[in-house]
């Protein structure tokens, strides 16, 4: 053995634990990670939303997952189900000529909502609830425009339509174009809904990106 390692193998009492002069941690420091061996849990007390419907949750998860794993023919997106029903229910309205009687009947069947919409902005006066009620607390219409961008007074999605439109179209499963689908359907019941309530909106064309815009009228 050298004159080093016998020197590093000592147990003289300047051999091992901290240099000269340097204690152990402060109060508060080292030990466990927090909630581990008794230590302060930073997580009790808190609330996911979901105790209880944990089972739920776990299947929303993988049927996002097993959806968007589904790239064949097209990559599939969480509204593609929706966007074809949609699709579906427009192409055979349009073939027997009855698109303004479907408007309306969707129209209809949403009367129960718009109707109690058009109760609390006449008693608040506050228009914006017309835009809560049709975009941000309507499953059917944020589950199909999957990139709402909500601003007071406005909304901007992408229009739903178009992928789907385009590699069906190739397959003769439908024939229509974005901007038929925007001016039969989409712009149609937007007003309709908008009409109900009792305020006025601008709903626009599609834009080169793609975007729709949903705005209040004064």
């Amino acid at each position: 053995m050298s004159e080093v390692q016998r020197a590093v193998s000592s147990e003289g009492p300047r051999v091992g634990g901290p240099p000269p002069g340097v204690g152990g941690p402060p109060p508060g420091v080292g030990g466990p990670p927090p909630g581990v061996g008794g230590g302060h849990n930073p997580m009790a007390g808190t609330s996911s939303g979901f105790e209880g419907r944990e089972e739920l949750l776990g299947q929303a998860v993988a049927l996002a997952i097993r959806t968007l794993k589904d790239s064949v023919p097209y990559q599939h997106e969480m509204n593609d189900a929706l966007v074809k029903m949609h699709l579906t229910a427009l192409q055979f309205a349009k073939d027997k000529g009855l698109v303004k009687e479907l408007v309306e009947h969707d129209i209809k069947t949403m009367q129960p909502m718009l109707a109690r919409m058009k109760g609390i902005i006449e008693k608040t006066g506050e228009k914006e609830i017309a835009l809560i009620g049709m975009f941000d607390r309507t499953a059917c219409l944020y589950q199909l425009c999957l990139d709402l961008k909500v601003e007071k007074g406005r909304r901007e999605f992408t229009f739903p339509f178009t992928m789907v439109l385009n590699i069906s179209r190739r397959i003769g499963q439908f024939d229509m174009t974005s901007e038929e689908v925007h001016e039969l359907w989409m712009k149609p019941r937007l007003h309709g809904y908008a009409a109900c309530v009792g305020v006025k909106i601008d709903v626009s064309d599609i834009g080169p990106d793609g975007k729709v815009v949903v705005k209040l009228v004064d």
